[in-house]
């Protein structure tokens, strides 16, 4: 194995975060990456934190104007040369063998789309659980529910092609996914190599009425569907994602020095 990896990493005022995003990616097995992240006109001195990297595989550019993650994402998608593309937010981190393992998942399988299992740690609370999801997701079983975290993809950018993601302030990840799900089903590699960091300043933090009205938008403005259709689409998506919490969780095992074994 020794295909490129891409790692597309938006950052916007994460400087409590993202030099542990950083060092989750030089600490990775597979050493064929480029680490290409935007910085979105941050405030909070995440730009000289991400200056004292020396690493040549990583990559930084800088937003003109503050534009949100959907552009600062597109952008480095349009940098990228890799063969395969992963993402990891500024805020997010890795399990060491993440890149190694799942390349090798989908390389034994000949897939083009993969998720791994993922673990929260909620305002430096490591979460019971383990995050898991269907052993494959279909375009059909998309529009039911994001299934993985954005964290936890990888695609085959050579099967795919250059992604451009819609301009949405959420989900726009989620529009995404159903242009890399038409060129194949995103498989489940059934391990939790992926951590998300969630903490109450997140952009995933907000109140359910946004999030109900961002699910809209998905549906709306970024998949083109009518008003009616949108909103039973929202309704489905709300009904599978209380599911998605109780049939899709593993126990996890004891925590380790750095909570996530």
């Amino acid at each position: 194995m020794n295909d490129l990896v891409s790692i597309i990493m938006p950052c916007y005022n994460n400087a409590a975060y993202i030099e542990g995003a950083v060092r989750s990616v030089l600490a990775q097995t597979y050493p064929h990456w480029e680490l290409l992240i935007v910085d979105d006109c941050s405030t909070d001195g995440s730009p000289e934190l991400l200056r004292a990297f020396s690493d040549p595989r990583i990559h930084v550019w800088r937003n003109e104007t503050n534009s949100g993650a959907a552009v600062s994402r597109n952008r480095a998608l349009r940098e990228a040369r890799g063969r395969w593309v992963a993402f990891l937010d500024s805020d997010d981190q890795w399990h060491p063998e993440k890149l190694e393992k799942q390349i090798a998942f989908m390389e034994a399988g000949g897939y083009v789309f993969s998720c791994t299992d993922y673990r929260i740690c909620l305002n430096g609370v490591w979460q019971p659980w383990i995050c898991t999801g269907p052993e494959l997701v279909d375009k059909r079983k998309l529009y039911d529910y994001c299934y993985f975290s954005t964290i936890t993809v990888m695609y085959d950018r050579e099967k795919v092609g250059l992604v451009q993601i819609a301009d949405l302030k959420k989900n726009n990840d989620y529009a995404m996914w159903f242009q890399v799900i038409e060129h194949g089903p995103c498989h489940r590699l059934p391990e939790c190599l992926s951590y998300y960091i969630k903490h109450d300043d997140s952009i995933s933090s907000g109140s359910k009425w946004k999030l109900i009205k961002y699910h809209y938008l998905l549906f709306r403005e970024g998949l083109g569907k009518g008003p009616l259709l949108s909103w039973i689409l929202t309704a489905n998506n709300l009904v599978h994602g209380v599911i998605k919490k109780f049939r899709y969780r593993e126990k996890a095992g004891p925590v380790g020095t750095d909570g996530r074994r």
